[in-house]
């Protein structure tokens, strides 16, 4: 058990509506792939619900050794039990298949050569059961093969969501994969609804979700969890989000989850012109769920095609398109003292149609890892969307 439990710090939980969103769907029969620095299976929010023996083989080098203990907290975000006050996932009853990753976290030379690089995890997560895949890291350098892995995973099926950065406040650099076609970048917000100071910003957001002062564990030794602020938490809250709504629609497409994202996303300006912030607004799956007669739309067409550059009446799945030029973003910047004070701010969203005035969210927290690209060294100016 943790020494310091964290569920009674979990914030995000009640503003979410989790009690009421889990009469609807706990994410159960939905599998989500963590892209990380691995997931220890044996901690007690996590036991019973890694599914090391689904991990294709080529990605089964030490897959439950977390070298650096974010793996493990961004798992318990999506899928934790939240057995003896250890953080509760979103989507409790979700499984989780973990891909290790080699990051710079990862010291050791030996361990790193033996571990996966970015594309390579992004296609066993491809080939695995998992209906999303979550990366909660990032590289300033564009890498042709991890986005060919990327395109590789939407053509599966897969809904990919990837954190869009934790440097919004130093320098607002690029961060790979969420600038590339095929994944779902996901911004950071705090209690406020405001997007954190720290969340990287640019066409590469789509959505936002709670980010800052989100429970994880302190380092490996996994006996502490701490408070900690990144767009990692925000990917988990994404791909937790997903899951609860595969889970209650099971027949519905990747487009078709991510759309339902889009339509009811919390947001004070018009949808046509998205925020550089918090893209289409703050993913509230509780809208979706309590919707009946929701329309999911088009199963095979990408709600972000023409963002992406993409014909909209193109047959193609979830997250793709070109490199083209992006569409021009919105610039949201309201209350400037809310969340981080230095940082670009956006509109808290509030749940009108429901007569509340608590902020709609949704996580991301844990700052967020830094993927090392073995060969990569420049950055293009390609890439689908430019700050």
């Amino acid at each position: 058990m943790a020494a310091d439990g964290g569920q009674p710090k979990q914030w995000y939980l009640d503003a979410m509506g989790a009690k009421e969103i889990w009469k609807y769907s706990t994410g159960k029969g939905v599998k989500v792939a963590v892209v990380d620095t691995g997931v220890n299976p044996d901690t007690p929010s996590l036991k019973g619900q890694v599914l090391v023996d689904e991990v294709p083989k080529a990605a089964k080098y030490h897959v439950t050794q977390d070298y650096d203990g974010h793996g493990t907290s961004i798992a318990e975000i999506i899928a934790g039990t939240g057995a003896d006050g250890s953080v509760k996932g979103l989507a409790p009853e979700a499984k989780i298949i973990p891909i290790r990753v080699g990051l710079d976290q990862l010291r050791d030379g030996d361990e790193r050569a033996k571990s996966l690089t970015s594309a390579e995890a992004i296609r066993a997560a491809a080939d695995s059961d998992a209906k999303i895949i979550n990366m909660s890291y990032g590289s300033r350098y564009y890498n042709s093969e991890e986005e060919v892995a990327l395109k590789y995973a939407a053509s599966k099926g897969k809904l990919l969501f990837a954190s869009t950065g934790n440097t919004g406040d130093q320098g607002n650099k690029r961060n790979y994969p969420s600038m590339d076609p095929y994944a779902v970048g996901i911004g950071a917000i705090d209690k406020t609804g405001t997007v954190g100071n720290f969340s990287s910003y640019g066409n590469q957001v789509d959505l936002a979700a709670p980010g800052l002062d989100v429970q994880g564990w302190c380092d490996n030794t996994f006996t502490k969890y701490c408070a900690e602020s990144g767009t990692s938490a925000a990917s988990a809250i994404a791909s937790a989000s997903a899951a609860l709504v595969w889970s209650a629609h099971p027949d519905w497409t990747a487009n078709q989850v991510l759309r339902s994202f889009i339509d009811t996303a919390g947001r004070t300006w018009a949808k046509n012109k998205p925020s550089k912030y918090l893209g289409y607004g703050i993913i509230r799956p509780r809208r979706v769920l309590i919707d009946k007669d929701i329309d999911p739309g088009p199963a095979n067409r990408d709600p972000l095609a023409a963002e992406n550059g993409a014909d909209p009446d193109e047959d193609i799945t979830a997250g793709g398109g070109s490199s083209a030029t992006p569409t021009d973003r919105a610039s949201v910047k309201p209350n400037k003292k809310a969340g981080s004070a230095n940082g670009p701010t956006s509109a808290a969203a509030k749940d009108t149609e429901s007569g509340s005035d608590t902020p709609t969210w949704v996580i991301i927290g844990a700052a967020a890892a830094v993927l090392l690209v073995g060969g990569a060294g420049f950055a293009v100016l390609r890439a689908r969307r430019n700050a």
